[in-house]
């Protein structure tokens, strides 16, 4: 079982970027396909982005694309999430997981073994 730890979140203004880290435990890390999920109050957890085992293939949710990427160091047992041109619609839980369904799929139900979240807040 693969435990996950996110880290990298804080406060920071509307226009500016963060990098998040989601560092995994267990040498089978290189294994997985991963994804980045966001929760914010009052809301349903939400898909955000998945990388492929070997970093080659991404996908995104729309409300992200050009602005979010991921990425990963499997060397480093970790995954990233580079966020730039953030807007107080960001504000969140984000949380990485690891997707045991098809590739591709945005459903959190697919994904499992999730980190315990970093808060990311952004102000007007």
């Amino acid at each position: 079982q693969v435990q996950l730890v996110e880290s990298g979140g804080g406060l920071v203004q509307a226009g500016a970027s963060l990098r998040l880290s989601c560092a995994a435990s267990g040498r089978a890390f290189s294994n997985y396909n991963m994804g980045w999920f966001r929760q914010a109050p009052g809301k349903e957890r939400e898909f955000v982005a998945a990388i492929s085992w070997t970093g080659s293939n991404t996908y995104y949710a729309d409300s992200v694309k050009g602005r979010l990427t991921i990425s990963r160091v499997n060397a480093k047992n970790t995954v990233y999430l580079q966020m730039n041109s953030l807007n107080p619609e960001d504000t969140a839980v984000y949380y990485c997981a690891v997707l045991r369904g098809r590739f591709g799929s945005s459903s959190y139900h697919d994904y499992d073994s999730w980190g315990q979240g970093t808060q990311v807040t952004v102000s007007s």
